[in-house]
């Protein structure tokens, strides 16, 4: 097997983790408060949970299988596989709604893997360099920066679906940077730890990934998980992809004719991620209670019947 061939398989069985630690901490984030709280004030109530943390251990794993993947691959042929972990959500999200998978979802799943093995095969993705110089970060800093802060002053104004999406937006981008930010520190690994500690990669990207993991469970708290999950989904693999090609120098290796299938096999498989992540999103709404038939109902009550029986008084008479 090639190198990119292990990247590939790795990059699949991080998307599995990743997938099951979305289906865990999507569901906590929505069910740990009905009140609108700031994303802080959500963080911190989540760190009390334990299933919380077991959802953080699982995506743990899965960040170390896409480090892995990254150290081997490029950024586009990572995130493009990375994508699939919806494949993986769908079984595990009907599972936990207790509901059968639709051929609605099966259809888009055939789409959404056909389009993903479309863009690998004849995309070719080729790896670049694995960091960036200064100058060129300052750029995507002051490209992504205004951008993001006009998605979170959105979100402090409007409420609900626009609220999640927003949040979505910040959430996804800053996966998508932690990405390509992953890949640099993947590459001094081999040169000791004192040499991955002088990497100003290293604080960045610890610092994205707190940022990129309190603005999804706000964005999950928001407002309906169909509303966040498909943003999130979307914009960590585009966004991902997009700095892999820009600031790495990736490629795609492909003719004109190999461009317009790519460009296809891109509307398709955000149409279908888009699809698969509304149906993926675990249901929350509670159950309502059964209605009281003793309360509701109008009963007529005759008036209680005297005590003694109704003597006329004689005397009187």
């Amino acid at each position: 097997m090639t190198k990119a061939d292990i990247a590939a398989v790795l990059a699949l069985v991080a998307a599995l983790f990743l997938a099951i630690s979305d289906a865990v901490q999507q569901r906590l984030a929505h069910d740990v408060t009905d009140e609108r709280v700031g994303a802080i004030a959500l963080f911190t109530r989540l760190l009390r949970n334990p299933r919380w943390w077991l959802g953080s251990l699982i995506a743990a794993v899965g960040f170390a299988l896409q480090a892995a993947a990254l150290g081997l691959g490029s950024v586009v042929l990572v995130q493009a596989l990375f994508v699939t972990s919806l494949l993986f959500a769908l079984p595990i999200s009907a599972k936990l709604g207790h509901r059968k998978v639709t051929p609605s979802e099966w259809t888009w799943a055939v789409l959404l893997a056909a389009s993903v093995a479309v863009f690998v095969t004849v995309g070719d993705p080729q790896a670049g360099h694995s960091r960036a110089p200064l100058g060129t970060w300052m750029v995507v800093v002051a490209v992504m920066g205004p951008a993001l802060v006009l998605c979170l002053l959105g979100a402090r104004i409007w409420s609900g679906p626009v609220r999640a999406v927003l949040l979505g937006v910040v959430s996804g981008s800053l996966w998508g940077l932690f990405s390509v930010l992953t890949k640099g520190v993947v590459d001094r690994l081999g040169d000791g730890i004192w040499a991955v500690l002088r990497t100003p990669e290293l604080y960045a990207w610890v610092l994205v990934a707190i940022a990129a993991t309190v603005w999804q469970q706000s964005s999950f708290q928001a407002g309906t998980l169909t509303a966040s999950l498909p943003t999130l989904t979307v914009a960590e693999p585009a966004v991902g992809s997009v700095l892999g090609i820009v600031v790495l120098g990736e490629r795609l290796q492909t003719n004109d004719v190999g461009r317009f299938a790519l460009a296809l096999a891109v509307v398709v498989m955000v149409a279908a991620t888009a699809a698969l992540a509304r149906d993926a999103a675990v249901p929350t709404e509670r159950p309502k209670a059964a209605p009281d038939f003793a309360s509701t109902t109008t009963r007529t009550v005759p008036p209680p019947a005297p005590p003694y029986p109704l003597v006329k008084d004689t005397m009187a008479s």
